[in-house]
């Protein structure tokens, strides 16, 4: 089987032409975004990202997660009390548990960012309140000084575009009648899914729509049970160097609360993200997270 590196130079292959020509002929930074499944390895995939491009290609690369731009603790806490019956939202991940503002004026200085001073990158700390999480304070953001030729933005839902009303009612009904891989979108009401797509279309207006990407990478597998497999996997890997973690159970139902979004959205991904082909490469993994395929979407 390839090593991840492999994989990823494999990968690059098809977009490092193209990063190379923009960033001769624009001064901005290149903005690469990348998403994948729980447990494919998308973190890993990133920080390799960075190591690659800066230290074969010289290009200055820096990572920016989604997960930083959560919601405070006491505004996760507040938005979770308001609707109890909500489960999507019990626990941070869902679009509408970040701070969109937060997300689209770092993002926006960013692609500003000439080198000059100091430039913070906000930063959350999911280790506060027994793992609920809080935004770490600003005096803690780790700072950039120079100005960057790439920036990897990676997140779970990165590159997930609204889809119409319509679509979401089918696929509900479609999974209470046993019809999807996994079926989960059975498991919550209707308006909470759509309130989900709402959050979504402000995301993907303000900071998240493919109009805020140069060139992006989805990490997939062509059955999504994998996932399950694949988390579990990796907790059980962090249970034998920190002695403690996730049950398997606690596992199945951290990856449920995803499952529904990956239900509804990846369809739509898959077909690619940019109306213009060659911006994307899509890595499909099997089961055992070796690249089956790579596609130029």
């Amino acid at each position: 089987m390839s090593s991840l590196p492999d994989n990823i130079r494999k990968t690059l292959e098809v977009l490092l032409p193209k990063i190379r020509s923009q960033h001769q002929k624009s001064s901005k930074p290149i903005i690469l975004g990348i998403t994948g499944l729980q447990g494919s390895g998308k973190s890993t995939w990133a920080s390799e990202l960075v190591t690659i491009l800066s230290k074969d290609h010289g290009l200055h690369t820096i990572t920016v997660s989604l997960d930083d731009f959560y919601k405070t603790h006491d505004e996760l806490v507040a938005q979770r009390d308001r609707d109890p019956n909500n489960n999507l939202y019990r626990t941070r991940g869902q679009p509408g548990t970040h701070d969109e503002q937060l997300a689209q004026k770092f993002l926006g200085s960013l692609k500003e960012y000439t080198g000059k001073g100091d430039l913070k990158i906000p930063s959350f700390d999911k280790s506060k309140y027994n793992g609920e999480g809080d935004r770490a304070p600003e005096s803690k953001w780790p700072t950039i000084s120079q100005k960057p030729d790439v920036v990897v933005f990676e997140g779970w839902c990165v590159g997930f575009q609204p889809v119409p009303q319509s679509f979401i009612e089918e696929r509900h009904s479609l999974a209470k009648a046993g019809k999807l891989t996994v079926n989960t979108p059975a498991n919550h009401q209707l308006p909470h899914l759509l309130e989900v797509n709402e959050n979504l279309k402000r995301y993907c207006d303000a900071f998240m729509g493919p109009q805020h990407f140069d060139f992006f990478i989805h990490i997939d597998t062509d059955d999504l049970r994998n996932v399950y497999t694949w988390r579990l996997q990796q907790e059980h890997k962090m249970i034998e160097v920190k002695g403690s973690g996730m049950s398997n159970e606690q596992v199945r139902a951290f990856i449920d609360g995803y499952m529904p979004s990956y239900e509804i959205y990846l369809e739509r991904l898959r077909e690619g993200l940019f109306d213009d082909k060659g911006r994307m490469v899509r890595v499909v993994l099997d089961k055992e997270r070796g690249v089956q395929k790579i596609e130029e979407l």
